[in-house]
């Protein structure tokens, strides 16, 4: 299904991220993408995507060179939909323990952990590098999950891709909206609060299901041109 090209997303290139397969699974569903590195250039965008890939402290000092974090910060403030990928999510947090201690953008409250280096009832490796499920916490509405970008996708049965060795932990449990299971931890594979959605798997790598989440975002834009 097809949407007015007048949606246009923005990929926020500071040279960490899958940006090609993001533009690719956005105008496979009809919206028009564009790559861009200059605050200024999400002005003319309905919605904003931060994907990434790598280290948390050079994601940060990268952002910080560019002079991206007040517009990054600036847009989620407008109320338009934005959606963190991978370590696109992991910078939202407060601070991260990647190879020492760094602050993140503070949008949520939270930090970022590694995943215990071995399990040894699973004998999980680190990092997680492939398929997993997602599944609702217990305490989560029944309808929160169809009420998101996860719509569509089932729990417990889906396959969906992770590539990373941290994970993150909001200070709120109510703002997680999936778990998933490795290295022996339950961990926070998606969250969305207000107009803020970010996931720790790549939804562009994820085949049909992860394609899902891009479709759910070009019906919230053709229906909701603002997240309260």
């Amino acid at each position: 299904m097809a949407y007015s090209r007048r949606q246009k997303i923005a990929i926020v290139d500071y040279g960490m991220g899958n940006l090609f397969s993001v533009k690719l699974a956005c105008e496979r569903v009809g919206l028009e993408a564009f790559i861009v590195n200059k605050g200024s250039d999400f002005l003319k965008a309905s919605a904003l995507i931060l994907p990434g890939v790598g280290a948390f402290g050079e994601a940060m000092d990268t952002l910080n060179k560019l002079n991206l974090i007040e517009p990054i910060r600036n847009f989620i403030d407008s109320g338009k939909p934005f959606l963190g990928i991978c370590l696109g999510m992991q910078l939202l947090m407060s601070e991260s323990e990647e190879f020492g201690l760094h602050k993140g953008l503070d949008i949520i409250k939270g930090r970022v952990i590694r995943f215990p280096l071995q399990d040894f009832e699973g004998g999980s490796k680190v990092p997680q590098v492939g398929w997993n499920k997602i599944f609702k916490p217990d305490y989560k509405p029944k309808d929160e999950w169809e009420n998101s970008l996860l719509k569509g996708i089932k729990e417990r049965e889906d396959y969906i891709y992770f590539v990373h060795s941290f994970y993150t932990i909001p200070a709120s449990k109510e703002i997680i909206l999936s778990l998933t299971s490795y290295a022996g931890v339950n961990y926070c594979s998606s969250l969305q609060i207000r107009n803020i959605f970010a996931c720790q798997f790549h939804p562009e790598r994820s085949g049909p299901t992860g394609l899902q989440i891009y479709e759910n975002l070009a019906i919230l834009l053709k229906t909701h041109q603002r997240v309260e």
